[in-house]
Protein backbone atom coordinates (compact mmCIF):
# COMPACT_ATOMS: atom_id res chain seq x y z
CA UNK A 1 0.00 0.00 0.00
CA UNK A 2 1.44 3.62 -0.48
CA UNK A 3 2.52 5.81 2.47
CA UNK A 4 1.93 9.37 3.35
CA UNK A 5 5.00 11.56 3.45
CA UNK A 6 5.22 11.80 7.11
CA UNK A 7 3.87 10.48 10.58
CA UNK A 8 0.65 11.51 11.94
CA UNK A 9 0.67 12.39 15.74
CA UNK A 10 -1.99 14.20 17.18
CA UNK A 11 -4.95 16.63 16.04
CA UNK A 12 -5.39 20.04 17.37
CA UNK A 13 -7.01 22.99 16.67
CA UNK A 14 -5.24 26.01 15.10
CA UNK A 15 -6.16 29.18 13.20
CA UNK A 16 -5.69 30.51 9.60
CA UNK A 17 -3.31 32.77 9.12
CA UNK A 18 -5.34 35.16 6.57
CA UNK A 19 -8.59 35.02 8.18
CA UNK A 20 -7.93 33.97 11.63
CA UNK A 21 -10.75 31.66 11.81
CA UNK A 22 -10.84 27.85 13.42
CA UNK A 23 -9.69 25.46 11.93
CA UNK A 24 -8.29 21.78 12.36
CA UNK A 25 -4.60 21.01 12.07
CA UNK A 26 -2.88 17.61 12.33
CA UNK A 27 0.76 17.28 13.38
CA UNK A 28 3.03 15.57 11.89
CA UNK A 29 7.00 14.53 11.83
CA UNK A 30 8.52 14.27 8.71
CA UNK A 31 12.26 14.41 8.11
CA UNK A 32 12.76 14.69 11.78
CA UNK A 33 10.40 18.11 11.95
CA UNK A 34 7.52 18.62 13.07
CA UNK A 35 4.61 20.21 10.77
CA UNK A 36 1.36 21.52 11.37
CA UNK A 37 -0.68 20.78 8.52
CA UNK A 38 -4.15 22.63 7.91
CA UNK A 39 -6.58 23.62 5.41
CA UNK A 40 -8.81 26.49 5.34
CA UNK A 41 -12.03 26.51 3.28
CA UNK A 42 -11.66 30.23 1.82
CA UNK A 43 -8.05 30.63 1.86
CA UNK A 44 -6.47 26.82 1.19
CA UNK A 45 -3.91 24.83 2.48
CA UNK A 46 -1.04 25.60 4.41
CA UNK A 47 1.87 23.22 6.16
CA UNK A 48 3.86 25.43 8.99
CA UNK A 49 7.13 24.33 10.72
CA UNK A 50 6.79 24.14 14.42
CA UNK A 51 9.87 22.08 15.61
CA UNK A 52 13.19 21.04 14.12
CA UNK A 53 13.86 17.99 16.84
CA UNK A 54 11.03 15.72 16.80
CA UNK A 55 12.70 14.16 20.50
CA UNK A 56 12.96 17.27 21.50
CA UNK A 57 8.88 17.87 20.73
CA UNK A 58 7.68 14.50 22.05
CA UNK A 59 9.46 15.08 25.39
CA UNK A 60 7.63 18.20 25.92
CA UNK A 61 4.82 15.90 27.40
CA UNK A 62 6.88 14.71 29.81
CA UNK A 63 7.04 18.07 31.91
CA UNK A 64 3.46 18.88 31.77
CA UNK A 65 2.36 19.61 35.35
CA UNK A 66 -1.15 20.33 36.91
CA UNK A 67 -2.36 23.86 35.93
CA UNK A 68 -2.01 26.76 38.53
CA UNK A 69 -5.58 28.54 38.04
CA UNK A 70 -5.76 32.20 38.78
CA UNK A 71 -7.74 32.99 42.04
CA UNK A 72 -10.53 34.35 39.27
CA UNK A 73 -11.51 34.45 35.76
CA UNK A 74 -12.66 37.58 34.20
CA UNK A 75 -14.70 36.70 31.52
CA UNK A 76 -17.21 33.75 30.44
CA UNK A 77 -16.26 30.62 28.43
CA UNK A 78 -18.85 30.86 25.10
CA UNK A 79 -17.70 31.22 21.95
CA UNK A 80 -14.35 28.67 22.50
CA UNK A 81 -10.79 29.40 22.61
CA UNK A 82 -9.24 31.99 21.41
CA UNK A 83 -12.29 34.16 20.99
CA UNK A 84 -13.23 34.57 25.06
CA UNK A 85 -9.77 35.45 26.49
CA UNK A 86 -9.89 37.65 29.57
CA UNK A 87 -8.98 35.07 31.45
CA UNK A 88 -11.74 32.89 30.24
CA UNK A 89 -12.20 29.57 32.84
CA UNK A 90 -11.19 26.88 30.25
CA UNK A 91 -7.82 28.62 30.47
CA UNK A 92 -5.47 26.19 31.95
CA UNK A 93 -2.56 28.75 33.48
CA UNK A 94 -2.05 31.92 35.90
CA UNK A 95 -0.06 34.63 35.26
CA UNK A 96 3.24 33.96 35.72
CA UNK A 97 4.35 36.93 34.22
CA UNK A 98 1.73 39.91 33.81
CA UNK A 99 2.39 43.02 31.59
CA UNK A 100 1.58 46.55 32.41
CA UNK A 101 1.44 48.64 29.21
CA UNK A 102 1.94 52.32 30.69
CA UNK A 103 1.85 54.09 27.39
CA UNK A 104 1.39 53.53 23.80
CA UNK A 105 4.48 55.42 22.80
CA UNK A 106 7.79 55.15 21.84
CA UNK A 107 11.12 56.78 21.22
CA UNK A 108 11.33 54.72 18.59
CA UNK A 109 9.43 53.32 15.39
CA UNK A 110 10.93 49.59 15.29
CA UNK A 111 10.42 48.00 11.69
CA UNK A 112 9.59 45.00 14.21
CA UNK A 113 7.15 46.06 17.06
CA UNK A 114 4.16 43.61 18.58
CA UNK A 115 2.58 46.78 19.48
CA UNK A 116 2.80 49.23 16.76
CA UNK A 117 4.39 51.92 18.80
CA UNK A 118 5.92 54.97 18.00
CA UNK A 119 6.66 58.66 18.75
CA UNK A 120 2.72 59.89 17.93
CA UNK A 121 0.83 56.52 18.45
CA UNK A 122 -2.05 55.69 21.25
CA UNK A 123 -1.49 57.56 24.51
CA UNK A 124 0.02 57.17 27.89
CA UNK A 125 -2.32 55.63 30.51
CA UNK A 126 -3.19 57.64 33.66
CA UNK A 127 -1.74 56.81 36.93
CA UNK A 128 -4.85 56.14 37.81
CA UNK A 129 -5.50 53.52 35.27
CA UNK A 130 -2.47 52.10 35.98
CA UNK A 131 -2.96 51.60 39.59
CA UNK A 132 -6.82 50.01 38.35
CA UNK A 133 -4.15 47.72 36.28
CA UNK A 134 -1.98 46.67 39.06
CA UNK A 135 -5.25 45.89 41.42
CA UNK A 136 -6.50 43.74 38.70
CA UNK A 137 -3.54 41.48 38.75
CA UNK A 138 -3.36 41.75 42.23
CA UNK A 139 -7.43 40.43 42.53
CA UNK A 140 -6.48 37.56 40.21
CA UNK A 141 -2.58 36.89 41.35
CA UNK A 142 -3.10 37.89 45.09
CA UNK A 143 0.89 37.65 45.20
CA UNK A 144 2.24 38.17 41.39
CA UNK A 145 4.95 36.41 40.90
CA UNK A 146 6.41 38.50 37.97
CA UNK A 147 5.02 42.02 36.80
CA UNK A 148 6.21 43.97 34.28
CA UNK A 149 6.04 47.34 32.99
CA UNK A 150 5.99 47.87 29.85
CA UNK A 151 4.53 49.76 26.84
CA UNK A 152 5.61 51.23 24.25
CA UNK A 153 8.34 52.04 25.91
CA UNK A 154 7.73 52.67 29.69
CA UNK A 155 10.64 55.56 30.25
CA UNK A 156 8.91 58.34 28.12
CA UNK A 157 5.73 58.12 30.77
CA UNK A 158 5.91 61.64 32.17
CA UNK A 159 4.74 59.84 35.49
CA UNK A 160 7.33 56.74 35.31
CA UNK A 161 8.40 57.01 38.73
CA UNK A 162 5.26 57.66 40.31
CA UNK A 163 4.02 54.83 38.63
CA UNK A 164 6.76 52.31 39.91
CA UNK A 165 6.16 53.96 43.40
CA UNK A 166 2.72 52.49 43.51
CA UNK A 167 3.88 49.07 41.63
CA UNK A 168 6.26 48.68 44.75
CA UNK A 169 3.32 49.68 47.27
CA UNK A 170 1.66 46.42 45.76
CA UNK A 171 2.37 42.64 46.99
CA UNK A 172 4.29 41.83 43.93
CA UNK A 173 7.04 39.30 44.55
CA UNK A 174 9.30 40.88 41.36
CA UNK A 175 8.91 44.03 39.33
CA UNK A 176 10.22 44.23 35.64
CA UNK A 177 10.87 47.81 33.29
CA UNK A 178 10.98 46.07 29.31
CA UNK A 179 12.95 48.82 28.03
CA UNK A 180 14.64 49.62 24.93
CA UNK A 181 17.78 51.48 27.27
CA UNK A 182 17.44 54.77 25.52
CA UNK A 183 17.14 57.00 28.68
CA UNK A 184 19.40 54.62 31.05
CA UNK A 185 21.98 54.69 28.64
CA UNK A 186 21.85 58.58 28.02
CA UNK A 187 21.04 59.62 31.62
CA UNK A 188 22.99 57.90 34.39
CA UNK A 189 21.31 59.69 37.36
CA UNK A 190 17.99 58.07 35.66
CA UNK A 191 19.31 54.69 36.20
CA UNK A 192 20.37 55.74 39.78
CA UNK A 193 17.23 56.31 40.17
CA UNK A 194 16.09 52.88 39.00
CA UNK A 195 18.14 51.46 40.83
CA UNK A 196 17.06 52.30 44.72
CA UNK A 197 14.00 50.26 43.63
CA UNK A 198 16.07 46.54 44.05
CA UNK A 199 16.10 44.21 45.93
CA UNK A 200 13.26 42.40 43.52
CA UNK A 201 13.66 45.00 40.49
CA UNK A 202 15.16 44.34 37.37
CA UNK A 203 15.69 45.66 33.92
CA UNK A 204 14.39 43.69 30.78
CA UNK A 205 16.77 45.50 28.28
CA UNK A 206 16.61 45.00 24.54
CA UNK A 207 19.63 43.62 22.82
CA UNK A 208 18.98 41.76 19.87
CA UNK A 209 22.55 42.57 17.86
CA UNK A 210 25.86 43.52 17.57
CA UNK A 211 25.76 43.89 13.80
CA UNK A 212 24.46 47.60 12.91
CA UNK A 213 22.62 46.29 9.88
CA UNK A 214 20.89 43.81 11.82
CA UNK A 215 20.06 46.37 14.26
CA UNK A 216 18.49 48.68 11.22
CA UNK A 217 16.48 45.75 10.47
CA UNK A 218 14.87 44.67 13.73
CA UNK A 219 15.07 48.92 15.45
CA UNK A 220 15.14 50.78 12.11
CA UNK A 221 18.99 52.64 13.79
CA UNK A 222 22.09 51.21 15.17
CA UNK A 223 21.72 51.38 18.97
CA UNK A 224 25.25 49.59 19.35
CA UNK A 225 26.77 52.39 21.39
CA UNK A 226 23.02 52.80 23.62
CA UNK A 227 23.60 49.20 24.51
CA UNK A 228 26.83 49.53 25.56
CA UNK A 229 25.95 52.60 27.29
CA UNK A 230 23.41 51.26 29.24
CA UNK A 231 25.04 48.04 30.11
CA UNK A 232 27.63 49.94 31.45
CA UNK A 233 25.89 52.56 33.75
CA UNK A 234 23.88 49.12 34.55
CA UNK A 235 26.74 47.59 35.48
CA UNK A 236 28.14 49.96 37.81
CA UNK A 237 24.85 49.86 39.49
CA UNK A 238 24.75 45.99 39.90
CA UNK A 239 20.85 46.29 38.68
CA UNK A 240 19.88 43.34 38.05
CA UNK A 241 19.28 42.92 34.12
CA UNK A 242 18.30 40.55 31.37
CA UNK A 243 19.23 40.85 28.11
CA UNK A 244 16.11 40.34 25.67
CA UNK A 245 16.91 39.14 22.30
CA UNK A 246 14.26 39.34 19.34
CA UNK A 247 15.12 36.63 17.13
CA UNK A 248 14.76 36.38 13.08
CA UNK A 249 15.86 33.32 11.34
CA UNK A 250 19.14 34.80 8.87
CA UNK A 251 19.52 38.31 10.83
CA UNK A 252 20.67 37.44 13.76
CA UNK A 253 20.83 33.85 14.33
CA UNK A 254 25.10 33.53 14.33
CA UNK A 255 25.26 35.43 16.89
CA UNK A 256 23.41 33.72 20.12
CA UNK A 257 26.40 32.21 21.15
CA UNK A 258 28.36 35.05 21.10
CA UNK A 259 25.54 37.00 23.55
CA UNK A 260 25.16 34.23 25.76
CA UNK A 261 29.17 34.50 26.15
CA UNK A 262 28.68 38.69 26.53
CA UNK A 263 26.53 38.13 29.02
CA UNK A 264 27.69 35.91 31.62
CA UNK A 265 30.58 38.43 31.81
CA UNK A 266 28.71 41.56 32.79
CA UNK A 267 28.33 41.76 36.18
CA UNK A 268 24.59 43.13 36.03
CA UNK A 269 23.29 40.22 34.04
CA UNK A 270 21.24 37.47 34.95
CA UNK A 271 20.31 36.14 31.91
CA UNK A 272 19.23 36.08 28.39
CA UNK A 273 15.48 35.63 26.78
CA UNK A 274 15.45 34.56 22.87
CA UNK A 275 12.13 35.63 21.53
CA UNK A 276 11.50 34.18 18.25
CA UNK A 277 9.52 37.62 15.92
CA UNK A 278 6.07 37.10 16.15
CA UNK A 279 3.94 37.52 13.24
CA UNK A 280 2.08 40.30 14.74
CA UNK A 281 1.92 43.77 14.54
CA UNK A 282 4.57 45.84 12.91
CA UNK A 283 6.58 43.44 10.87
CA UNK A 284 8.77 44.79 7.90
CA UNK A 285 11.46 43.02 6.62
CA UNK A 286 10.21 39.75 7.41
CA UNK A 287 8.51 36.70 4.95
CA UNK A 288 7.01 34.27 7.20
CA UNK A 289 7.73 31.19 4.76
CA UNK A 290 11.58 31.99 5.16
CA UNK A 291 12.43 33.94 8.16
CA UNK A 292 10.63 31.90 10.88
CA UNK A 293 13.15 30.19 13.66
CA UNK A 294 11.83 27.49 15.77
CA UNK A 295 12.42 27.18 19.87
CA UNK A 296 13.71 23.77 18.89
CA UNK A 297 15.98 25.85 16.32
CA UNK A 298 17.31 28.40 18.94
CA UNK A 299 18.17 25.73 21.57
CA UNK A 300 19.99 23.34 18.94
CA UNK A 301 21.93 27.03 17.76
CA UNK A 302 22.36 27.77 21.68
CA UNK A 303 23.86 24.42 21.90
CA UNK A 304 26.19 24.55 18.74
CA UNK A 305 27.43 28.22 19.38
CA UNK A 306 28.91 28.01 23.01
CA UNK A 307 30.19 25.26 25.29
CA UNK A 308 28.57 26.60 28.53
CA UNK A 309 25.37 24.39 28.12
CA UNK A 310 24.94 20.52 27.28
CA UNK A 311 21.61 19.11 25.81
CA UNK A 312 20.05 18.61 28.62
CA UNK A 313 20.27 21.56 30.31
CA UNK A 314 17.82 23.43 28.72
CA UNK A 315 14.71 21.68 29.02
CA UNK A 316 10.77 22.65 28.61
CA UNK A 317 8.93 24.63 31.54
CA UNK A 318 6.24 22.94 32.94
CA UNK A 319 3.55 25.64 33.54
CA UNK A 320 3.70 26.06 29.40
CA UNK A 321 5.95 23.48 27.77
CA UNK A 322 5.46 23.78 24.17
CA UNK A 323 6.44 27.61 24.47
CA UNK A 324 8.99 27.67 27.32
CA UNK A 325 12.56 26.18 27.22
CA UNK A 326 14.91 27.10 30.28
CA UNK A 327 18.66 26.39 31.31
CA UNK A 328 19.87 27.71 34.85
CA UNK A 329 22.96 27.91 35.86
CA UNK A 330 25.22 29.12 38.99
CA UNK A 331 27.51 32.46 38.48
CA UNK A 332 30.40 32.03 40.34
CA UNK A 333 34.28 33.33 40.26
CA UNK A 334 33.78 34.25 36.63
CA UNK A 335 32.51 30.64 36.06
CA UNK A 336 29.18 29.53 35.12
CA UNK A 337 27.74 25.74 36.65
CA UNK A 338 25.05 24.96 34.98
CA UNK A 339 22.15 23.36 37.48
CA UNK A 340 19.24 22.42 35.56
CA UNK A 341 20.83 18.83 33.83
CA UNK A 342 19.76 17.62 37.70
CA UNK A 343 16.22 18.38 37.53
CA UNK A 344 14.29 14.44 36.86
CA UNK A 345 10.98 15.17 35.38
CA UNK A 346 9.68 12.54 36.49
CA UNK A 347 9.12 14.48 40.15
CA UNK A 348 7.45 17.21 38.00
CA UNK A 349 3.93 16.02 38.62
CA UNK A 350 4.13 15.19 42.24
CA UNK A 351 5.56 18.31 43.86
CA UNK A 352 4.43 21.84 45.42
CA UNK A 353 3.85 25.39 43.81
CA UNK A 354 6.73 25.84 41.70
CA UNK A 355 9.37 23.18 43.63
CA UNK A 356 11.75 20.96 41.66
CA UNK A 357 13.24 17.85 43.37
CA UNK A 358 16.72 17.03 42.49
CA UNK A 359 17.61 13.66 41.89
CA UNK A 360 19.58 13.07 45.22
CA UNK A 361 22.74 10.93 43.28
CA UNK A 362 26.47 11.02 43.96
CA UNK A 363 27.10 12.73 40.87
CA UNK A 364 24.75 15.64 42.23
CA UNK A 365 26.66 15.63 45.22
CA UNK A 366 29.62 16.21 43.67
CA UNK A 367 29.09 18.82 41.52
CA UNK A 368 27.81 20.64 44.60
CA UNK A 369 30.95 20.09 46.16
CA UNK A 370 33.02 20.97 43.51
CA UNK A 371 31.01 24.81 42.94
CA UNK A 372 31.07 25.72 46.64
CA UNK A 373 34.28 26.21 48.75
CA UNK A 374 34.37 25.61 52.46
CA UNK A 375 31.67 27.91 54.76
CA UNK A 376 28.74 26.95 52.15
CA UNK A 377 26.71 23.85 53.07
CA UNK A 378 26.16 21.71 50.48
CA UNK A 379 23.33 19.65 52.48
CA UNK A 380 21.36 23.16 52.44
CA UNK A 381 21.82 23.81 49.14
CA UNK A 382 20.53 20.75 47.71
CA UNK A 383 17.34 20.89 49.95
CA UNK A 384 16.93 24.43 49.39
CA UNK A 385 17.94 25.12 45.96
CA UNK A 386 14.39 25.41 44.89
CA UNK A 387 11.67 27.04 42.27
CA UNK A 388 14.25 26.64 39.40
CA UNK A 389 11.61 26.44 36.56
CA UNK A 390 9.54 29.38 37.79
CA UNK A 391 9.72 32.59 36.84
CA UNK A 392 11.09 34.05 40.16
CA UNK A 393 13.65 31.42 41.46
CA UNK A 394 15.38 32.11 44.86
CA UNK A 395 18.32 30.32 45.64
CA UNK A 396 18.34 29.60 49.85
CA UNK A 397 22.03 29.02 50.98
CA UNK A 398 24.80 31.16 52.76
CA UNK A 399 27.34 33.48 50.45
CA UNK A 400 24.48 32.70 47.25
CA UNK A 401 22.25 35.41 46.13
CA UNK A 402 20.38 36.41 43.25
CA UNK A 403 23.77 37.69 41.81
CA UNK A 404 24.85 34.08 41.45
CA UNK A 405 21.95 32.98 39.64
CA UNK A 406 22.32 32.59 35.18
CA UNK A 407 19.37 31.38 33.18
CA UNK A 408 18.56 30.85 29.46
CA UNK A 409 15.10 31.40 28.70
CA UNK A 410 13.69 30.38 24.72
CA UNK A 411 10.37 32.13 24.69
CA UNK A 412 7.87 31.51 21.50
CA UNK A 413 4.65 33.89 21.53
CA UNK A 414 2.26 31.50 19.10
CA UNK A 415 0.75 33.39 16.22
CA UNK A 416 -1.67 32.28 13.63
CA UNK A 417 0.85 30.49 11.70
CA UNK A 418 2.02 27.90 14.55
CA UNK A 419 -1.08 28.18 16.63
CA UNK A 420 -2.17 25.34 18.50
CA UNK A 421 -5.23 25.93 21.18
CA UNK A 422 -3.51 23.29 23.50
CA UNK A 423 -0.06 24.99 24.10
CA UNK A 424 -2.73 28.46 24.08
CA UNK A 425 -4.62 27.27 27.42
CA UNK A 426 -1.29 27.04 28.89
CA UNK A 427 -0.05 30.26 28.17
CA UNK A 428 1.43 31.95 30.83
CA UNK A 429 2.55 35.77 30.00
CA UNK A 430 -0.34 37.76 30.30
CA UNK A 431 -0.95 41.62 29.00
CA UNK A 432 -3.89 43.44 31.21
CA UNK A 433 -5.95 45.22 28.72
CA UNK A 434 -6.91 48.57 29.03
CA UNK A 435 -10.77 47.47 29.92
CA UNK A 436 -9.25 45.47 32.55
CA UNK A 437 -9.22 42.00 31.10
CA UNK A 438 -6.40 39.69 31.81
CA UNK A 439 -5.82 38.69 28.14
CA UNK A 440 -2.47 36.04 26.63
CA UNK A 441 -0.06 38.09 24.95
CA UNK A 442 -0.17 35.47 21.86
CA UNK A 443 -3.79 36.13 21.39
CA UNK A 444 -3.88 39.98 22.59
CA UNK A 445 -1.82 40.72 19.50
CA UNK A 446 -3.52 38.33 17.36
CA UNK A 447 -7.01 39.36 18.01
CA UNK A 448 -7.45 41.69 21.14
CA UNK A 449 -5.33 44.74 20.46
CA UNK A 450 -6.51 47.90 19.54
CA UNK A 451 -8.16 47.84 15.95
CA UNK A 452 -8.05 44.42 16.10
CA UNK A 453 -10.70 43.53 18.34
CA UNK A 454 -13.16 44.73 15.70
CA UNK A 455 -12.50 41.89 13.38
CA UNK A 456 -12.18 39.48 16.59
CA UNK A 457 -16.05 40.55 16.97
CA UNK A 458 -16.66 39.38 14.07
CA UNK A 459 -15.21 36.27 14.61
CA UNK A 460 -17.15 35.87 17.72
CA UNK A 461 -20.36 37.27 15.52
CA UNK A 462 -19.64 33.85 13.08
CA UNK A 463 -18.57 31.69 15.82
CA UNK A 464 -22.49 32.15 17.66
CA UNK A 465 -24.09 31.48 14.45
CA UNK A 466 -22.25 28.30 14.60
CA UNK A 467 -23.28 27.81 18.36
CA UNK A 468 -26.73 28.34 17.89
Amino acid sequence: MPERPYTYYDFTLSLCPQCLRRIDAKIVFENNHVFMLKNCPEHGFSKVLIATDVEYYKNIRNYNKPSEIPLKFNTTTHYGCPYDCGLCADHEQHSCLTVVEITDRCNLTCPTCYAMSSPHYGRHRTVEEVEKMLDIIVANEGQPDVVQISGGEPTIHPDFFAILDIAKQKPIKHLMVNTNGIRIAKDKAFAERLAAYMPDFEVYLQFDSFKPEALQTLRGKDLTDIRLQALEHLNELNLSTTLVVTLQKGLNDDEIGKIIEFAVQQRCVRGVTFQPVQIAGRLEHFNPATDRITLTDVRQKILGQTSIFQANDIIPVPCNPDALAMGYALKLGGQIFPMTRYIDPAHLLNNSRNTIVYEQDEQLHQHMLKIFSTGISVDRVESNFKELLCCLPQIHAPGLSYDNLFRIIIMRFIDAWDFDVRAIKKSCVHIVSKDGRMIPFETMNLLYRDEKEAHAKQLQKEREAVLL
